[in-house]
């Protein structure tokens, strides 16, 4: 598939506003991947080619934060290595759906998250007890991983939300330790995509470039400020962008969904 140099320069824009909000507050696959369907990108190639720009920009993001000394594998590779096996298995699923029942998932799907960030409480900038053992943890992070490797968007504030409220993270350290585990599940994600052939290759390569220098600029104003602004715009941009992939007759969801 050819896309215009327009619609590039549209998609690294994307990417690049994306990676500075998933770096604060996850969520950036609300950006990036319907930006790729509004390219007239159908809904495989889409999730794939998204798995490969925020690849680059989630590793960025931890490599800021691990600098910073924010980031803490040595306790948390377990969760890290369940978002890796859980995204394999989302990834795995995608490529055997039909893509009519992704295509009409998608909508429900970004106004749900966007319900969830709309309603969903205020987080502490300070580290709480952990409510549940590793193990446990470890499970949770799994399945949202799964959903990472099947659709992706959200998935940094899910995971955001697990290490907060069950694993009794700080907002900065909850953060961080998202970051290594949305990396393992796009880095998961990817590879499962590469060997099925999904990957626009010069698109997702394009959209990198603003994904890690939105990652850098969005981490850094993170461990600064916090992510408390971003909500708002969040949850704009998602809706927004439903009605945009559901009101325009050339976009695969509106053609898929209403013939």
């Amino acid at each position: 598939m050819i896309l215009s140099p327009e619609t590039i320069l549209f998609l690294m824009a994307a990417a690049l506003m994306a990676g500075c909000i998933d770096a604060m507050a996850g969520g950036g696959g609300l950006i990036t991947l319907p930006a790729l369907m509004a390219a007239g990108i159908p809904p495989v190639p889409a999730v794939a080619t998204n798995k490969l720009q925020s690849s680059f920009g989630t590793f960025g993001a931890c490599i800021a934060y691990a600098r910073k000394g924010h980031m803490d594998l040595a306790t948390y590779w377990k969760p890290v290595a369940a978002a890796f096996v859980g995204s394999v298995g989302g990834a795995w699923l995608l490529q055997r759906v039909d893509p009519s029942i992704l295509a009409g998932l998608m909508p429900a799907l970004l106004i749900a998250i966007a319900a969830y960030f709309t309603f969903s409480p205020k987080v502490s900038e300070i580290d709480r007890h952990q409510r549940v053992g590793i193990v446990a943890l470890s499970l949770l992070i799994g399945v949202v991983g799964f959903y990472d490797g099947f659709f992706g968007p959200g998935a940094g504030a899910f995971y955001t939300t697990i290490f907060l409220a069950l694993g009794g993270l700080g907002l900065v350290r909850a953060t961080a330790q998202t970051k290594a585990a949305n990396f393992a599940s796009n880095v998961a994600g990817l590879a499962t995509m590469v060997a099925g052939g999904h990957v626009l290759w010069i698109a997702g390569l394009a959209m990198a470039v603003g994904s890690i220098t939105g990652g850098q600029i969005g981490s850094h104003l993170a461990m600064r400020f916090g992510s408390r602004l971003i909500r708002p715009l969040l949850i704009v941009m998602s809706l927004a962008l439903t009605a945009k992939m559901l009101l325009d007759p050339k976009n695969p969801i509106h053609v898929y969904l209403f013939g």
